[in-house]
């Protein structure tokens, strides 16, 4: 008897449940997805751009495509940066010999 009244008060208690997604929730939940689609596409401007710039460094002489990204990577982002680098910094960097930077400095 016990049972069958707290069934009863439990199909009663849950059918008047307030729904648990009130209207201020789901415009919050608009604008966060609003702002995701905007991440997403500075994230694809990034990459193009940051492709781009790699390819500009592969046309400095005995720069290849592993190179141009790790000089990319160490945040030279322009063949005049790279250039203008010290020799000490670009050999810091991986993937980057003397002679590439022999090379590189009879540009100067």
């Amino acid at each position: 008897m016990i049972s069958k009244f707290l069934g009863k008060l439990k199909s009663i208690l849950f059918k008047s449940a307030v729904p648990t997604e009130t209207p201020l929730k789901k415009e919050k939940k608009q604008t966060k997805s609003a702002k995701s689609s905007k991440t997403k596409t500075k994230t694809k401007v990034k990459t193009v751009n940051s492709k781009k710039n790699i390819e500009t460094l592969t046309s400095l002489p005995g720069v290849g495509a592993k190179s141009a990204k790790a000089l990319y990577e160490a945040g030279f982002k322009t063949t005049k940066a790279v250039i203008a680098a010290d020799e000490k910094d670009l050999l810091a960097v991986s993937g980057v010999g003397i002679n590439l930077v022999k090379k590189l400095k009879k540009l100067k």
